[in-house]
This record gives C-alpha cells, structure tokens and sequence, in this order.
C-alpha cells in the first residue's frame, strides 16, 4: 500500500461524541479513553473543544500530554479566541492539530452567523493564517458543507488551502446528504479546486438518516483520506459514523475498497466497552460490537455455522477482540490466575488498584456464582475502571418486597464522609430505593431512563442497570452491574448522581452562541 491509499481516522468521540445526550464523561474517563485509542491506532484523536468550558480545557491538555503516537486536537471557532485557547491546550504536546471552522451554506450564513459570502471568506483567511503561525497542522471545515452551494464551497476550499489549512474536512452537519450525491461533491472537489492536493481531503458525517458511514465510505472512493468518526457511534442527535465499522468495512471489502487504516482492530471490542461504560449501553444489534453482532440462533444459521463458520460470519469475533466464553474461573482461582485472565481479555494495561478492586468483586461474585463468565469479569473490570472519586457511596441495602405488603427499602449511604441511613416504602423495590436516595441526599432530577440486561445467562447472571437522570438540561448516565439486581439499581443510579454533582461544580463562562455552535 502506497501513502495515498492510507486513511486517515480522525476519532471526535471526546468532543462531538461527547455532545451526544447522557454522554458527559469525566476528566479520568477521558484519560482512560485517550489512552486505549493511543494504543487503538487511532490518527488523530479531537480531545475537546477548549473555549467550551474550563473542564472542556483542561481535558484536552491532559489528554495532549500523555499520548504517544495519536496527534491531540483540539476545535476552534473562527476566532482568535478560540484558536488561542487551543494552542494553550495544546501546547505541551510535541506535535498536535488545531481544528477551525467555519458556516458556510446559504441558511447558516444568513440565519447563523448574519454574514455575507465575502465576509465569510475574509474570516476563512484570517483564522486560517493566525492557526498557521501557531502550528503546521491546521485543520478547516466548511460546517453544513453538504448544503453548501458547489461553486463556493469549491472557492472557500482553495481559500483555506492557500492560507495554511493542511487538511480540509467536509461535514455533512445534519446529516443530509446521500452515498452517491456526495461522491459527487467529494470528486468535484478534487477536480475543481486548483490546489487541492496540498491538503488531505476529510468527511464528517452525521446519521441523521442512517447513513453516515456508507456516505462517509462514499467520501473515501471519491478521494478524501481522512474520515471523521467515533467508537460506538456515538453523538449529536442520531450519532456519527462508527469507526469501528468504517474500519472493518475497509478491512473486509479490500476488494472494492484497497486501502489501509493503521487500526489495531482486535482492540475495537475494548474501546467500545470502555466507551459505552463511560457514556451508555451499545445496542444489542450494533454492527461489529454489538452484544448479538456475532450470535446466531436460527436453525438454519446454526446449521451452516457448524458445517463452515463463512456461510454467515463474514469476519471473526477475535478479529475484533471478541472471544468465546469460557467458564474457567470460579472461586478457588487465585490473583495470579485472574491477571492472566485480564490479559487474555485485553486487559493488560491495566494498574495493580484496578486489579486488585476488580479481583475482590470478582471473589465476592464467584461465591454467588456457580459459572463465572468472561462477560462477567469484563463488567467487573470496566467498572472497577471508573476512577471518579465518587461522594456518595452505598454502604448497605436491605429490600422487603413481594405481594400484600408495601414494598419497602433500607439504605445506608456515605455522603460526603457522613454515614446516613433511613427506610422508605415505594410502588415496587426499586422506587423504594431510589426514594431512599433523595431522602439521604436531597436533589431534584428527573430519570430519563432505567435499564436493565444480564451480562450473561442463567438465573445467577449479573445484571447490568443503565440510569440516565436530567437535571436543568443536563443529562448524565450511570451504570453498575451485580447478580442482585437492586444492589445494581442502587449504585447505578448513584453514579449518575455524582457525575450530576460534578458536573453542576463545573462552570462554562461562554455565551449561548458556542454551546449552539459546538457540532459541525
């Protein structure tokens, strides 16, 4: 493979992902992030959008000082201000990319910005050029770019080139485009604009409509070597285009698509649970890392399977770090067993204190558990890996529940180092539960969402709860997994609400303007 048929992957799951409702992360979640994208392979990894908010900024500096081969970005408006506060956060890092855009379609020039098409284009040059003089990587987009007329998009495509833009990224902001229509924009491009191959063509593209990474792939035939994308899909309204199945639709279709990513796909399964254990499930039938992505129950299914695992598998599960289940473990197994387990399932970077929390769960676990699956040693672990010093902490639960009598809960919780208990009956176990929370620590959210699944099978599995709370239009989401199902209901919502605690320490001295200006 020649470097022209190598493409870029530029991960936003920590910026535009982030915006995605009940996908708020934490500082140490996002380090947790950064660091298996780093070893994932990713290109270049947008850690934040720095004018956005002090946690915003701080982030993304320091993200950019720990990573070891992915280049740390971070996104600017068209402004001075936004471009200083990238470098700043940048800065430490021994190469990184400042990410500057700009509206350029009829509507958000008109409506959004209430500039006209000239004075658009000086603002193009005069943020370009100062982004230059801070860095060799710039990086332009052309926000609602599918919408944008051809002709002028073709202009501002050779303006931002010849100011110092290195890459040039075409969003398709809402998601509006189609496979075929912007090949056309994509190959226009490449045609028309007289300086185009000083700079590497990208895509950005919503899914709106579910077609984000089939435009996105579209993108890649018509030139464009750098794709935009996030683990599990994840983002503003319907999400982005997954990488992981940009990935291995490139690595599966070689035949149509001869190019090469640099990603580590065996890794993808991993990111993704970390992802989704930082922000919210993954659907059952998510392409590639979905739960059933690599299940087959119908007879007929079955049938072939056994006879040649390609009549219905066009990839392998270990292809992308998803292997069988075993039933290894049990509970005369020992630390040193445990580790090895870890490493086998991908855990190998992993620290002693995880490790050491992880396997006192898992003993705990293997007492209550006849069979302990490697579904279940991987919930243990990912969430013994949400470092969050948590304020408020479960510290015992009892429920009385079942017919004729009120259902009923008592709590003992540690809030802030002050030991609190009380007891109160609900409509069924788990309102008692969560109105023990409020009664020990105050607040008023609204829940958006309560969830429930095993992580394996059998009577005895472990049962991961999801919670989303909302709180003056802040959504955070909470999970926790245990074979007691209100123990799990307990300390997921819990993690909700101390995510909501800090977040409301969190302060954002920024006009509405940016908040409505932080999607391209």
């Amino acid at each position: 493979m020649s470097d022209k048929d190598k493409v870029f992957i530029f991960d936003t799951t920590m910026r535009d992902g982030e915006q995605s409702p009940g996908a708020s992360m934490s500082l140490e979640e996002k380090i947790q992030i950064a660091r298996i994208f780093d070893e994932l392979g990713i290109d270049i990894i947008e850690a934040g959008f720095p004018i956005a908010s002090p946690g915003d900024f701080e982030a993304v500096t320091a993200i950019s000082k720990i990573l070891k081969n992915s280049i740390p970005c971070g996104l600017s408006r068209a402004s001075k201000k936004d471009i200083d506060a990238c470098y700043e956060a940048l800065k430490s890092a021994p190469r990184f990319r400042i990410h500057t855009f700009i509206s350029t379609s009829p509507l958000h020039m008109k409506f959004k910005l209430n500039k006209s098409p000239e004075q658009v284009i000086e603002a193009i040059k005069e943020s370009v050029t100062y982004a230059r003089n801070l860095t060799d990587d710039v990086e332009w987009s052309c926000e609602d770019g599918t919408r944008t007329e051809m002709d002028f998009m073709c202009k501002i495509v050779e303006t931002a080139i010849s100011s110092g833009a290195t890459t040039i990224n075409i969003p398709d902001t809402v998601g509006y485009t189609i496979p075929s229509e912007f090949n056309k924009i994509i190959t226009t491009l490449k045609n028309k604009v007289p300086n185009i191959e000083k700079a590497i063509l990208s895509v950005h593209c919503h899914n709106d409509l579910g077609l984000a990474v089939a435009n996105s792939l579209a993108g890649v035939s018509a030139g464009a070597r750098q794709v935009e994308c996030t683990i599990n899909g994840i983002g503003e309204r319907a999400g982005n285009a997954a990488l992981e199945e940009i990935v291995m639709a490139i690595r599966t279709r070689n035949d149509l698509m001869p190019y090469t990513t640099g990603i580590k796909t065996e890794l993808l399964s991993k990111a993704s649970k970390i992802v989704s254990n930082a922000t919210f499930p993954v659907q059952f039938n998510k392409a590639i890392v979905g739960k059933n992505a690599f299940a087959h129950e119908a007879g007929i299914h079955q049938d072939g399977m056994l006879k040649n695992r390609e009549t219905y598998e066009i990839m392998t599960p270990e292809s992308v770090g998803v292997k069988k289940t075993s039933l290894v473990m049990g509970k005369h197994s020992g630390r040193h067993a445990f580790k090895e387990k870890l490493n086998d399932l991908g855990y190998a970077d992993i620290t002693d204190d995880i490790i050491q929390t992880a396997f006192g769960k898992f003993k705990i676990l293997a007492d209550k558990k006849k069979h302990v699956y490697d579904d279940d040693i991987a919930a243990l672990v990912d969430e013994s890996m949400i470092l969050d010093k948590h304020v408020i902490n479960l510290k015992s639960l009892k429920v009385f529940a079942g017919t004729g009598e009120p259902q009923k809960a008592e709590m003992t919780l540690d809030v802030y180092g002050e030991v609190k208990s009380t007891s109160e009956t609900g409509d069924g176990p788990v309102d008692a539960i969560f109105k023990c929370i409020k009664i020990l620590y105050p607040h008023d959210v609204k829940l958006q969402l309560y969830q429930v699944h095993a992580v394996t099978e059998g009577t005895d599995a472990q049962a991961t709860v999801s919670v989303r709370i909302e709180e003056d239009g802040k959504t955070t989401v909470g999970q926790a997994a245990d074979t007691d199902t209100l123990v799990a209901s307990a300390n997921a919502y819990l993690g909700a609400l101390n995510k909501m605690i800090i977040k409301r320490k969190k302060t954002a001295p920024i006009e509405h303007e940016t908040q409505k200006m932080k999607g391209i």
